[in-house]
């Protein structure tokens, strides 16, 4: 008897519940493909994978800010705020979560493709990669432009550059990756494997080029480190020499990054059929997965993993969620996120049949 798996399936390594259950904290990762965004949390007892998947729009960049996360979708900008208080009293399942993800507001963007997304100290930030630009998320337009890279030089829905990545320092956009330094409609194209470049947004400088699709830029403990997604690298930069140091090699495809405490969370995807693009890569005929493994960065050791069987293709990001055990999230989908009401000092549950 050939036994079906469940949608969400996935095999992990046997520390890794227990790993993230003596770090407290959970993961919420992003999968456009599969149209959700996927908390992955530890069982109380700390021994099996929890894992709750909710619809949105092609996720793709995801930023939490304390108790404020942000969700790029197909056109919209979600702003969610947790709830501690709400989820212990969820309607659907009472005394389960300790935090409840709930939306707030929602940008109208179009549809622009953002991709990674970010607070900053006067506002939120994405990265537009339908019109190759960093813009701002206000309300007040689908989206206000404030930076190109040098080499695009016209504001047009043409994907030149496709890029992709956000690095904000002090509160303030510092760096950004992109696939190609094209100025033609989808251009980067041309060099997809080999033309992608690292940028510094203050003075328009070009620290690194020739990159093998870098994906999620991220600064961690006065450290640059990105994703090299079509080499399977994960590397850091030496913003000084203008280089970097391969820290891991994998035989797949690597996007989605985050830290917490020692350890580095990758996320990785599998290769898309009858690509001829993908079929260049160096791992196209090796390891062919969607997932998330984990690195401790002193030993650089691979210290945990867990693996989709079913449903999920690709990942574009990874976010660990820290002090959070059985996190849940909602979504405008669905009409339950109406009956939650907070108000300050206070929270409620309506009731649907009044």
């Amino acid at each position: 008897m050939i036994e079906t798996l469940q949608p969400f399936s996935l095999v992990n390594s046997p520390q890794l519940p227990e790993l993230l259950f003596k770090l407290n904290c959970s993961i919420v990762l992003s999968t456009h493909q599969a149209g959700k965004v996927v908390m992955l949390s530890p069982s109380e007892d700390g021994e099996r994978l929890v894992t709750l998947p909710r619809s949105f729009y092609k996720p793709m960049g995801i930023s939490v800010k304390g108790d404020k996360m942000l969700i790029a979708s197909k056109d919209e900008v979600i702003l969610l705020e947790n709830s501690r208080e709400l989820a212990v009293h969820y309607p659907n399942k009472q005394n389960t979560y300790d935090s409840l993800w709930l939306p707030r507001v929602t940008f109208y963007t179009g549809q622009v493709d953002m991709h990674d997304v970010s607070f900053g100290d006067d506002g939120i930030y994405a990265i537009n990669t339908s019109f190759s630009c960093l813009c701002k998320v206000d309300g007040n337009y689908n989206f206000n432009p404030l930076w190109t890279p040098p080499f695009i030089d016209k504001l047009i829905s043409e994907d030149r550059c496709h890029l992709n990545g956000l690095v904000m320092l002090n509160g303030k956009p510092k760096y950004v990756t992109a696939l190609g330094k094209s100025n033609t409609q989808e251009g980067w194209r041309d060099n997809i494997v080999n033309g992608g470049v690292l940028m510094d947004v203050t003075n328009d400088e070009i620290i690194l080029s020739n990159l093998a699709m870098p994906h999620s830029p991220r600064f961690y403990n006065n450290e640059l480190y990105l994703l090299l997604s079509a080499s399977g690298e994960f590397v850091k930069v030496d913003l000084k020499t203008k280089s970097y140091e391969v820290l891991k090699k994998f035989d797949g495809f690597c996007r989605g990054l985050s830290f917490y405490k020692d350890y580095a969370f990758i996320g990785f995807s599998k290769l898309r059929k009858n690509s001829s693009t993908f079929a260049k890569l160096p791992f196209s005929d090796k390891a062919n997965f969607a997932g998330v493994k984990i690195i401790h960065l002193p030993t650089n050791a691979e210290v945990g993993e867990m693996i989709y069987q079913t449903s999920v293709d690709e990942i574009y990001d990874v976010i660990v969620l820290e002090d959070m055990i059985r996190p849940n999230i909602l979504n405008t989908i669905n009409s339950i996120h109406k009956y939650s009401l907070s108000i300050p000092g206070s929270t409620f549950w309506a009731n649907p049949e009044t």
